[in-house]
């Protein structure tokens, strides 16, 4: 398989020039992430990810982790690099120093797992979910929880959990029956069968502490009754050490298209101990702070699994030879590179791929700014962008991240289709990625009917005025002019299809819903012509400093966007406002 190659100078250039890095680095919260010492800390994640993690990606998908008599044992080499990575801080950068953190940006911090990630997607998950969990028990867990539990999850020596999904209760969690009976001593006995739990369960570390929603005695039906609880999956003594069994046990690991890696387990719950974190029946709210940082991570696997794949197939293009492209010497073959077609599938990977973490760490550098900024209104405001990013966020990405492996397939030809390439394995894992931690019609839905309708939509009305910005400044530089158009009236479609969405969401939901799918591609080709178009200004800028190819490339690529992948934004509008009566016409019997 191809090596990893991490790709820090866009990565850097995405942090300083897109995500606000240089103005996060003045935040009281973070007197050491100037962007300097980032940079260099970036250089070194990205070492460790391209020489430790990535080797283990194809061994993890041949080889799987496997159950023997309730034990799972991880692949090969797997143990040694988890701790290797605990050992280098990775798992801890991103959170506070007085838990064992580096007290790093979450933009910043949200950068080095795009590497982990890319590297090993499967590895990546473990310590995703950990992440999640720290960040939902530092807003809402006890003094003593976070006492407990933080000084041996923030560093990585256990990790953590996110214990949802049941047989009945998947994308309708308010299903769930997994029962919590109160003891009198503050602690619950929790009853029940679980699903789907990523690494829920490995020989990493000596203990796991499970993250579950569960229901009260006399809970009220439906989300409104599920409550949060920590349940570690051996005790943990008064001196911090790990104790007796909590009565958790793995049933089995399921057998997944991808991400053989990672054990996801089917986890059951016989009168374990469980604490309540915060109050009860206020469960789904305290797990979504988890799930809003799986959202950002998952779609960050979306662009991870995606620049895999495309320097896999770059290096395949460039070295493989057949036919003769025109104009090349009569007596040469030519790299299939030379095609027209196959640099239009290249381009398509790395525009959308180069779109997408620029929309990740975007959305990353809103949870930096609406938890630190100095001015109150400001943090309001960038806590209302991020909800507002977030469906986006998870959903174009990962829905981005599946084509481009495809077209990683298709650049290989028949070589791609074959599993030692390497290259099935990279489609495999991405296609998980628009199904868990919400679907990516949930988020839709949510986008619609939640996040549109935002203080009267003037949420959506202030982004795609800063949208609109940016096109004004780029159609005032010859070079860009055209980039400036092609943003331009991708920005009136997706307002046309905003306002069409909300007047239907009063008149008739289901006819707004209908186009929810549609509205969020529109929402995520925009946000990424815009962010590409902010690329564009910058490396124009940085141009008058002198030539510099990468800022030359920079400026090719978002153009390819602007004229192959923007105008499918106006192309969506007739069915993002087609209304519900055609997805009805046909009797479900007759389906």
């Amino acid at each position: 398989m191809t090596d990893y190659r991490p790709p820090l100078t866009d990565i850097l250039f995405v942090l300083n020039e897109v995500a606000g890095l240089p103005e996060i680095a003045t935040f009281a919260a973070y007197p050491n992430a100037d962007p300097e010492f980032v940079a260099g800390a970036l250089g070194e994640a990205g070492r460790f990810a391209a020489e430790v993690i990535a080797p283990l990606n194809q061994v993890g998908d041949e080889t799987h982790s496997t159950i023997t008599k309730g034990a799972v044992t991880t692949p090969p080499g797997f143990k040694a690099a988890y701790d290797a990575f605990v050992a280098s801080g990775w798992p801890a950068m991103g959170f506070p120093e007085q838990y064992g953190g580096g007290g790093m940006p979450v933009v910043a911090a949200t950068a080095v797992n795009e590497m982990v990630t890319t590297a090993n997607m499967a590895f990546s998950l473990c310590p995703m979910l950990t992440y999640g969990a720290n960040e939902m028990l530092l807003w809402h867990g006890s003094e003593e929880q976070r006492a407990a539990y933080l000084g041996k999850l923030v560093p990585g020596e256990w990790t953590s959990t996110m214990v949802l999904t049941e047989a009945d209760a998947g994308s309708d969690v308010g299903a769930l029956i997994t029962k919590a009976v109160p003891q009198g001593d503050g602690t619950y006995r929790v009853t029940g069968n679980k699903i789907f739990i990523t690494w829920g369960d490995h020989d990493l570390t000596d203990n796991i502490v499970h993250i579950v929603l569960a229901r009260t005695p006399d809970a009220p039906r439906g989300t409104k009754g599920i409550s949060c609880f920590i349940i570690p999956k051996f005790l943990v003594n008064d001196d911090g050490t790990v104790g007796a069994s909590n009565n958790v046990e793995t049933v089995s690991l399921e057998h997944k298209l991808g991400i053989h890696a990672s054990p996801t387990a089917v986890l059951a719950f016989e009168d374990s101990v469980g604490y309540l974190i915060g109050e009860e029946n206020q469960g789904m709210r305290y797990m979504f702070t988890m799930m809003n940082n799986a959202r950002l991570q998952v779609g960050l696997q979306g662009v991870s699994v995606a620049e895999r794949a495309y320097q896999a197939a770059v290096e395949y293009a460039t070295e493989r030879r057949q036919g003769r492209a025109i104009g090349a010497p009569k007596t040469e073959k030519s790299p299939i590179v030379e095609h027209p077609d196959v640099r239009r599938m290249l381009l398509l990977m790395r525009s959308q791929i180069e779109a997408g973490r620029c929309l990740v760490l975007k959305t990353a550098e809103a949870i930096d700014v609406s938890h630190h900024h100095p001015d109150e209104a400001v943090r309001t405001r960038a806590a209302e962008r991020l909800a507002l990013l977030t469906p986006i966020s998870k959903a174009w990405p990962t829905d981005m991240g599946v084509e481009v492996t495809s077209l990683g397939i298709q650049v290989l030809g028949g070589m791609g289709y074959i599993e030692e390439s390497g290259m099935p394995q990279h489609f495999r894992d991405a296609r998980i990625t628009p199904i868990y931690e919400g679907t990516n019609g949930i988020q839709a839905a949510d986008l619609v009917a939640r996040k549109l309708p935002m203080r009267g939509g003037e949420a959506v009305r202030e982004m795609l005025e800063e949208m609109g910005e940016v096109a004004a400044f780029l159609g005032k530089i010859d070079d860009l002019a055209d980039i400036g158009t092609a943003l331009g009236d991708a920005i009136g479609a997706l307002a046309e299809a905003s306002m069409g969405l909300g007047k239907m969401l009063m008149d008739d939901p289901n006819d707004a819903l209908a186009g929810a799918t549609p509205y969020q591609e529109m929402f995520g080709l925009t946000a990424g012509g815009w962010l590409l178009g902010m690329s564009a200004l910058a490396a124009h800028r940085l141009l008058e400093s002198g030539d510099d190819r990468f800022l030359r490339d920079k400026i090719a690529t978002v153009r390819f966007f602007a004229r192959h992948l923007l105008p499918k934004v106006r192309g969506l509008l007739p069915s993002a406002l087609a209304g519900a009566e055609g997805l009805f016409a046909i009797a479900t019997e007759d389906l």
